[in-house]
């Protein structure tokens, strides 16, 4: 982890005060778009048709299926 020197303290701390910074933010907040949703609800055929076409874009091979021959699986 990265310690900031006292310095960048300083300006963190004035900049939480900006009342600008924070009308700037509120702006951006409430201008947010999300494509896949559609009256208020997820639209699964424009999500399912993006992540196709990304995986096109990027040339993407799906990997063969393998099947989980254990029976405790544990994540780390």
């Amino acid at each position: 982890m990265v310690k900031l020197t006292k310095e960048e303290k300083k300006e963190i701390k004035t900049l939480a005060k900006s009342k600008k910074l924070k009308e700037d933010f509120r702006k951006i907040s409430n201008n947010r778009y999300n494509p896949f949703v559609i009256n208020g609800k997820v639209d699964i055929d424009k999500f399912l048709n993006f992540l196709n076409e990304y995986n096109q874009f990027i040339n993407h091979t799906p990997k063969p299926f393998k099947k989980i021959l254990t029976r405790y699986n544990k994540l780390l």
